[in-house]
């Protein structure tokens, strides 16, 4: 079904045309919620979240400051209370709006299947007009429930605990509620509108609430240490993912694309076509490419492939950047005693040598080490959008920061520390991670952006083997040489240039 260009119209349009696309979103979101609100097996499970579950969490507040009073001494329940509360807060606030994500992965294959999307798609309105009306339409109800169950949980805390939360905490939470929710419904709604199933909307859904799920678990922590100046900068980290989210789903959502897709059937003659396509195709070749050598791989693939990851390969050397700068920040606020020899003659890295943290100083399990770390950090990529790979990477350069951050402020030239102990392999080691965390950053971004011209699985199959191209053909060789010079020629190195 082809739809007039005249109702392509950007939703972001300045000045009357955007309050008109407002409107026409509007009208989406109004009858979408009408739907929702008509829906006992949505409406039941929030209301009874919303109206009893705070009061449950309220007396277990009141439960575990009796237990510090008859167990411990009276300070501490003040001290349980004040650190709990917050806690339990969170949870009352993320239990509704998990429904949001139930509702967003319904807005659109759940309508196709019930045959009521083809009336709705053919409506003069534009294509992000329509992703914004159902966007707001899948957050309308659970973070209003979310909200009435946070003034529910405050109400029972001044009844039965007697405590006065503070507004920077009440305020927080609210914030991080309704950032949560815009986060899994951006995402479920990209998820919906590229699978013709509601199982497989439901299947896919696990890559956006297991990265939430780790998400609250850090809130949590931070909640119960009172770090509030350190949960303002996720709620700003939060706010980048959401605008990002956004602005790809309103890129890359097609109304058209929705109706004329069909069944996806998984089939492992379709897979190994697939794999055999992408494989022997580099970005900008045709579905005919020359005959597969080694050779045409090195001198034809890599170059194209670095060249078509200059973006996410850009992002992984800011966070590198980023992550030195770190470790240099944090060596200069906290010295440790006795400073570089201190640090070299403590147990610690015999410590994580024997818990199997750190490899051996011989080639192969360096190797091991180093190849097991970027494959770990590939798969958690791929469950949290591509950000795990990226903290991942922020560990070995936030430790070669504080190295080197350690070296000046006791005295040392940091210019003959990085000689002596990270550049005889880190100029080839660095380098492989950097590729590697680029290629797993893109697997992570498929799942929400998918190239332009493919669906989601063939996108996220394309990433994939992408990833094992650039891994086994130039990632491993790289790691490997790094292990022999890590091995071999950096102690040697050091040795020479400290004088020992």
């Amino acid at each position: 079904m082809e739809i007039p260009s005249r109702f392509r119209v950007s939703p972001l349009a300045m000045g009357k045309g955007a309050s008109e696309s407002l409107a026409k979103a509007l009208v989406i979101t109004r009858r979408e919620a009408h739907d929702s609100l008509r829906d006992w097996r949505i409406v039941t499970p929030i209301l009874l979240l919303t109206l009893i579950f705070p009061w449950i969490m309220s007396l277990a507040s009141k439960v575990a400051a009796n237990f510090a009073v008859a167990y411990g001494v009276a300070d501490n329940a003040a001290i349980i209370t004040q650190q709990l509360v917050p806690f339990s807060l969170l949870i009352v606030g993320f239990f509704p709006i998990s429904f949001s994500l139930v509702i967003a992965l319904e807005t659109f294959v759940g309508e196709r299947e019930r045959n009521t999307l083809e009336p709705l798609l053919a409506t003069p309105i534009s294509d992000g007009e329509l992703y914004l009306g159902k966007l707001l339409a899948a957050m309308l109800l659970p973070v209003a429930a979310s909200y009435l169950g946070l003034v529910f949980h405050l109400i029972g805390l001044r009844w039965i605990t007697n405590y006065h939360i503070s507004a920077q905490a009440f305020l927080q939470v609210a914030l991080l509620t309704t950032m949560e929710a815009l986060v899994m419904v951006a995402g479920a709604v990209v998820v919906s509108s590229h699978t013709t199933s509601v199982r497989a909307a439901n299947l896919l859904a696990s890559f956006i609430i297991v990265p939430i799920a780790l998400f609250l678990q850090g809130e949590a922590v931070l909640l119960f240490w009172m770090r509030y100046d350190v949960i303002w900068l996720m709620i700003l980290g939060l706010l980048i993912v959401d605008l990002a989210l956004v602005r790809t789903g309103i890129r890359i959502f097609n109304r058209e694309g929705i109706l004329a897709r069909q069944y996806d059937e998984v089939t492992r003659s379709g897979l190994r076509r697939s794999f055999s396509r992408f494989w022997s195709s580099p970005p900008g070749i045709g579905e005919e490419p020359p005959p597969l050598t080694l050779g045409r791989l090195y001198r034809s693939h890599l170059p194209r492939l670095l060249r078509h990851y200059l973006s996410p390969l850009s992002v992984v050397l800011v966070v590198m950047a980023g992550g030195l700068l770190m470790g240099w920040a944090f060596a200069m606020r906290y010295p440790l005693r006795g400073g570089l020899e201190g640090l070299v003659n403590s147990d610690l890295g015999r410590e994580w040598q024997d818990l199997g943290v750190m490899p051996g100083l011989n080639v192969w399990g360096i190797f091991i080490h180093n190849v097991r770390a970027l494959l770990i950090a590939a798969f958690l990529g791929v469950i949290s959008f591509g950000v795990a790979s990226l903290l991942l990477l922020l560990v070995p350069l936030g430790m070669v920061g504080f190295l080197l951050g350690q070296a000046v402020s006791v005295g040392y030239s940091p210019f003959i520390i990085l000689v002596a102990f990270v550049l005889p392999h880190g100029l080839v080691e660095i380098p492989a991670a950097w590729i590697a965390t680029a290629f797993a950053l893109k697997i992570g971004a498929a799942i929400l952006a998918p190239p332009r011209g493919l669906s989601l699985g063939e996108g996220f199959l394309l990433a994939i083997i992408n990833f094992l191209k650039i891994f086994f053909l130039l990632v491993v060789p790289l790691l490997l040489l790094a292990a022999f010079l890590e091995a071999r020629v950096t102690p040697r190195v050091a040795l020479w240039l400290l004088g020992g």
